[in-house]
């Protein structure tokens, strides 16, 4: 594999490629990012990743008016770096520019563009037996509906996830479920799936839209209400889903197992009707 990146309008090397340390993403993370995946050469759900990039510039007030050239660019990254045809992932972040360190926003700069591409593998055993998840209190602030380069709090608790031994952390804010560090959370009880709603309190999941019309096609009955705290231990089945973890089964919370601790009906119908669309 090659190793070019996109950077303000040119394909280079990844080792000349450089911003300047008075870049607003590097002082005060003001900037956004997507990440599209590709299965078998094809983006997966292309224009929702593009209108919730447009949602987050707007919301932070960037202005890049070209959103259009993007699916140009990640075409030719993945051509150039040679990840046609096989699972791969190209990952776009925009922040507002370089400007001398002041707060507010700098006027007459250029937002700066980066985009590299990369293999994005499934991962299989974790899709067919289930992960362990711990819980933590959301510290986040109160725009996670904002795909925002400024992670530090799902860094932080990624790691105590890793240190655990766990895949991921649910986040529980007020006594209830709203999204993990790097996916969304979906519970089963009785047959009804149950996630949070969309809401500034968590990002609006391009996979857990697709597992919403999933549902919808397949008469399974969906509940957007966040799942209390105190009931994870009476939960029938759990998935985090995301590009990443795409509908991975959730076996253990925790100390206690997750129903029968291993991936539920419910889940396994998802799974099965996510694949057969990235497979399309």
């Amino acid at each position: 594999m090659n190793d070019v990146v996109y950077l303000n309008g040119n394909l280079i090397a990844k080792n000349e490629a450089f911003i300047s340390p008075e870049d607003r993403g590097f002082n005060f993370a003001d900037g956004v990012y997507e990440v599209v995946k590709y299965y078998r050469g094809k983006p997966f759900r292309y224009n929702d990743h593009m209108l919730r990039l447009k949602r987050s510039l707007h919301e932070v007030r960037i202005n890049l008016e070209d959103i259009e050239q993007f699916e140009g660019i990640f075409q030719s990254l993945l051509e150039i770096n040679g990840l046609i045809g096989v699972e791969a992932g190209v990952y776009l972040q925009i922040t507002r520019g370089s400007h001398q360190r002041i707060h507010r926003f700098p006027e007459n700069i250029k937002p700066t563009v980066y985009a590299w591409a990369f293999p994005f593998s499934s991962k299989p055993d974790q899709l067919e037996n289930g992960v362990n998840v711990i819980t933590a209190d959301d510290i986040r602030w109160l725009r996670c509906d904002i795909k925002s380069i400024a992670l530090l709090p799902n860094v932080l608790y990624a790691q105590k996830a890793e240190e655990n031994g766990s895949a991921e952390v649910i986040f529980i804010r007020n006594g209830v479920v709203t999204e993990a560090s790097h996916s969304n959370v979906m519970g089963v009880k009785d047959g009804i799936v149950y996630t949070h709603p969309d809401s500034n309190l968590i990002l609006p999941g391009i996979t857990k839209k697709v597992i919403l019309e999933i549902c919808q096609t397949n008469g399974i009955k969906v509940t957007e209400e966040g799942i209390g705290a105190l009931e994870l231990a009476d939960i029938d089945e759990m998935m985090i889903v995301g590009t990443g973890s795409e509908v991975t089964p959730v076996i253990q919370i925790d100390e206690n197992r997750v129903g029968n601790g291993i991936p539920g009906p419910v889940t396994r119908l998802i799974q099965k009707k996510f694949f057969e669309q990235t497979q399309a």
